[in-house]
């Protein structure tokens, strides 16, 4: 299957046989999963436009009521997931929830500041060129602590944390970037912090891109793309690039 919706894209997509199905209907639990053959007919373009309306979903109330327990059942011989996410570890950033989708529909890579190493891009290389998923999708959040505590940097050094620091100083790259003339370093700046998690995206998206040349290669010939959002805590939507 592929979700169910009431959007008109979705509603469009699932006209030419791609696409999520009409909603269940008031009351009804959706049972369904993600199959191989729809995960391997989903183009690029369909991936982005199914969590795009599951987002829009999450944000209007109107989820689909998924049966969980079913899916479980359903999914246990295999998976076949749409999309790899990379999330923040802030806990009101459920990723499947505010994108509405079910169990077997994305692979989900959690860490503070939604920062990529070595073991994040092998799994994201396994998520995409063995396990078949299309789009990878680097995801940040408003008033995100990791930020945060990347611009205030040189006060959070005086804990003392030595891989916290480290953490802290991946993320700096992206507060430089974002730092105009003159303006002062800190984290009561909201502007500031909504621009450095905005960089941050951005250049976790390019260091994927450029420590990983199987990633490189199925986005330069289509078969996969790298895009990132930035999720509003305070709205519960997320704007794309």
């Amino acid at each position: 299957m592929l979700k169910q919706s009431v959007g008109l894209g979705m509603l469009t997509l699932a006209l030419i046989g791609c696409g999520p199905a009409d909603r269940q209907p008031q009351g009804e639990l959706s049972a369904d999963i993600q199959t191989q053959e729809e995960q391997q007919s989903m183009t690029v373009e369909q991936v982005i436009a199914d969590l795009k309306e599951g987002n829009e979903r999450f944000v209007r109330g109107q989820m689909i009521a998924r049966d969980y327990q079913a899916q479980v059942k359903a999914t246990a011989a295999g998976q076949y997931p749409k999309a790899a996410v990379l999330s923040c570890l802030d806990s009101r950033v459920p990723v499947e929830i505010i994108l509405d989708q079910g169990i077997g529909d994305l692979f989900v890579g959690r860490v503070a500041g939604n920062i990529e190493d070595q073991t994040m891009i092998g799994s994201f290389e396994f998520a995409t060129s063995v396990a078949g998923a299309k789009l990878i999708l680097v995801l940040g959040h408003s008033e995100c602590g990791a930020v945060k505590g990347a611009v205030d940097r040189d006060l959070v050094r005086e804990l003392g944390h030595e891989n916290l620091d480290a953490l802290l100083d991946h993320i700096n790259p992206a507060v430089e970037a974002a730092l105009q003339p003159g303006e002062e370093r800190t984290s009561n700046d909201k502007d500031l912090v909504d621009r450095a998690i905005r960089e941050n995206v951005l250049l976790t998206m390019d260091r994927i891109r450029q420590a990983s040349p199987d990633l490189n290669e199925m986005e330069a010939n289509g078969t996969v793309r790298i895009v990132g959002g930035v999720y509003d805590l305070t709205t519960g939507r997320i704007s794309w690039f």
